[in-house]
């Protein structure tokens, strides 16, 4: 459990500012169960859903964007968790790309592989480990999605969602498993200790040119999409 517990490039939760947020929203003083719940709604509903640079930033990288998506929120999310003390790792998926239709429309879905890397978080707590993914949409988010598409009584599968029950899906945690997008998931990848050695194992497909787009046109068209929903655009 130790090694579950260690800093890392990714997770740099020594960093001043990861510090300064934690002693200012006074997490280590909670109990154990008051912690991951606090962190986790942080996590959440605090740093919107959208879409960063790269999969392997840093945690303050991820602060200082205000924003992420499933491995940069869960990479933020990780380094809060071990710097109190709460042990956690990661595991890795392909998702199929339909997941994000509807955020990523017209020639940029046409340019996006077919599988997407993804991950969630699994922490270990109360002598057991519990897989949480329902960070990673935050509630402003997904409340104005199923306003959108309020006719959906079951399944709903795109802008960032892909869950057997779109009207109740199970992102609130109460020492529970949470998932938001785990039923688009086509491999996987398994479990490691560290989001660093996910990502060098793993990396999202496509050359050079889906990825010069992805981080200098796509990502930014996306987000652009996310936030008209989120304000309760078309």
């Amino acid at each position: 459990m130790e090694n579950l517990l260690k800093e890392t490039e990714l997770l740099n939760y020594n960093d001043p500012q990861i510090q300064k947020l934690i002693s200012g929203r006074g997490w280590r003083d909670l109990s154990e169960k008051e912690s991951v719940l606090a962190i986790y709604n942080y996590v959440r509903d605090e740093i919107p859903f959208g879409y960063n640079v790269s999969d392997n930033i840093k945690a303050t990288d991820v602060l200082n964007d205000n924003y992420g998506q499933c491995n940069t929120k869960g990479i933020l999310f990780m380094a809060l968790l071990r710097a109190v003390n709460i042990p956690c790792r990661i595991h890795g998926f392909y998702i199929d790309k339909i997941m994000q239709k509807g955020a990523m429309k017209s020639f940029y879905y046409a340019l996006a592989p077919r599988d997407i890397l993804h991950s969630w978080v699994e922490v270990f707590y109360n002598g057991k480990w519990l897989n949480l993914e329902g960070f990673i949409l935050d509630v402003e988010y997904l409340s104005k999605l199923q306003e959108k598409f309020n006719d959906c009584n079951g399944s709903f599968c795109g802008y960032g969602v892909a869950i057997s029950d779109f009207k109740n899906p199970p992102i609130d945690w109460n020492e529970n498993d949470t998932y938001i997008q785990k039923d688009g998931i086509t491999k996987d990848l398994g479990i490691c200790g560290t989001p660093d050695e996910l990502f060098i194992k793993y990396k999202q497909k496509g050359g050079r040119f889906k990825q010069f787009m992805f981080r200098n046109v796509i990502r930014h068209l996306m987000n652009r999409n996310i936030d008209r929903i989120r304000k309760g655009g078309a």
